[in-house]
């Protein structure tokens, strides 16, 4: 059974960066492509970013699009979200999530993706 645990969210100040983490565990991780979701109060949950199973290939919303870095260690089974220059409207419940495809092609819809973390919460403050 797969298992996907994040950590590093909490409050920063707007400008502020913040580094997510999350751990995947109970199959092999370099089979899955991994995505960023983030979902804010009274807002559908939405895509933030996606990697490959290779980490070779990366995808970005337009609202994240050279703010945030998503990069993968596969060696340690886990894949990180670096947010720099946070927004208060980056403000969301983060989840990460692993899609069997591998990410060929990379897929941006939820549906797509087998497993969910149960989220870290952002807050940015202005």
């Amino acid at each position: 059974q797969v298992q996907l645990a994040e950590s590093g969210g909490g409050l920063v100040q707007a400008g502020g960066s913040l580094r997510l983490s999350c751990v995947f565990s109970g199959r092999t991780f370099n089979s899955y492509a991994m995505g960023w979701f983030r979902q804010a109060p009274g807002k559908e949950r939405e895509f933030v970013a996606v990697i490959s199973s290779s980490g070779g290939n990366t995808y970005y919303a337009d609202s994240v699009k050279g703010r945030f870095t998503i990069s993968r260690e596969n060696a340690k089974n886990t894949v990180h979200l670096q947010m720099n220059s946070l927004r208060p409207e980056d403000t969301a419940v983060y989840y990460c999530a692993a899609d069997a495809n591998r990410g060929f092609p990379l897929r941006l819809g939820e549906k797509n993706y087998d497993y969910w973390g149960r989220g870290t919460q952002v807050t940015v403050s202005s």
